[in-house]
């Protein structure tokens, strides 16, 4: 296994917030409680949807699917704006409490972190009484439901988290990887989607234990060099190349991978308006400052490129963040791949106490963000309060783009 460190048995969480945009609505609006809840664009506004909760996946709700589909199959659900300002309010509430329990917290996104707890048995117990205690003090705290994923790896531990959700507790010992890959399904192989099945299923190839029993050389010749390498390592319960084995420094980035592989604009420039939001007020809140902006993309046939772009000055605000991103969307995106993941990132960071030259003209970003931090400030002192940006809220942008709204 990857990430083996001495003879030490390495322990890894990886822990997602349950349909966490839902799970906030139901929480703060109890009527919504046991409804599909749908959160993105109003029936009858062109949009997508963020997310939903378990009750709209029933009827085939998924994320990035535009709003008139989602209310063809759900019409009685119940269809709200985000609200990004609480759910990073509740978001960072949660990472606190994961790191109270290992110094080693990696935050992939607004939802998701994974946690390194190798080695702290004597301070919470054997693994799985470490995650029933994290467990009941998010919900105690918070009101929220986790799913928690055991494992020697954070592949794994990610596979484990959606093996029993929602409310999931699920480990993979070490030694046993392959017994509970065998009893996944392809497409539960995480990064394994509509498009990938079909081409395996051509092959010839329709369970884990199969796809394991081909070479990483032969895997390539079929499917392409990404594509061939990704799914040799992740039937072997590896890491696939999703997790770099030391963690980033000095950045902040958040990602979103679709439930389906898109290839429509609007649902891309969705994702990175929302994700845009997510990493510049955690900048904001954090009191951190960059000049560079990063965009991440991941294709359907699992290869995956990044491109940044550093500025003169300092990154002010969430509307610069998605500008320079969608500027970096069009060098990078043909726009007809189909797209697996998105992410944003603001990387190099500094401390907002750091001193820097002065521009001798403000522009427009700089107040934008004075906005955006009095938004902040206001929203914690409110606990919850609705302000949010209106393009988050509508997705009726009768351009297309959500930024001018």
């Amino acid at each position: 296994m990857d990430e083996a460190r001495g003879h030490t048995e390495k322990v890894f969480f990886h822990v997602d917030l349950d349909a966490f945009y839902a799970a906030v609505e139901q929480l703060d609006h109890p009527e919504h409680r046991g409804k599909p809840v749908i959160i993105g664009a109003l029936p009858g506004h062109r949009g997508v949807v963020s997310a939903c909760s378990y009750e709209a996946r029933v009827f085939g709700v998924h994320s990035a699917m535009p709003i008139s589909q989602a209310y063809a199959r759900c019409p009685h659900g119940v269809y709200l704006v985000p609200r990004m300002k609480r759910y990073s309010e509740l978001s960072k509430k949660v990472m606190a409490l994961f790191g109270s329990f290992s110094p080693d917290v990696r935050q992939i996104s607004i939802d998701e972190a994974t946690l390194d707890m190798t080695g702290t048995e004597r301070l919470f117990g054997t693994p799985e009484e470490a995650a029933r205690k994290l467990k009941t003090m998010v919900a105690e705290e918070t009101g929220l439901i986790i799913s928690v994923g055991i494992a020697p790896n954070r592949y794994l531990a990610k596979l484990a988290s959606e093996y029993d959700k929602p409310d999931g507790l699920f480990r993979v010992h070490c030694g046993k990887e392959e017994d509970f890959l065998d009893k996944l399904a392809l497409k539960d192989l995480w990064g394994v989607g509509e498009k990938t099945l079909a081409r395996l299923g051509e092959i010839g190839i329709t369970t884990v234990a199969e796809l394991r029993g081909y070479s990483q050389s032969l895997l390539q010749a079929m499917l392409g060099n990404a594509a061939g390498t990704y799914l040799y390592h992740a039937a072997r319960g590896n890491n696939p190349g999703i997790y770099s084995l030391a963690p980033k420094s000095r950045s902040i980035s958040s990602e979103l991978t679709f439930g389906v592989d898109t290839d429509d604009r609007e649902a891309i420039k969705r994702a990175l308006l929302d994700l845009s939001h997510q990493v510049m007020f955690r900048s904001i809140d954090e009191s951190f400052k960059s000049k560079t902006v990063q965009l991440k993309l991941r294709y359907g046939d699992f290869s995956t490129t990044t491109a940044q772009t550093t500025s003169g000055h300092f990154i002010s605000s969430a509307e610069e963040v998605y500008n320079t991103v969608l500027a970096l969307l069009e060098k990078r995106w043909n726009g007809s791949d189909a797209v697996r993941l998105v992410g944003v990132g603001l990387t190099a960071l500094e401390t907002a106490d750091e001193p820097a030259q002065g521009e001798l003209f403000g522009d427009s970003y700089e107040k934008k963000n004075r906005v955006e931090s009095a938004i902040l400030s206001y929203h914690k002192s409110r606990k919850g309060g609705q302000i949010v940006k209106a393009s988050l809220l509508k997705g009726n942008s009768r351009s297309g783009d959500p930024a001018n709204d």
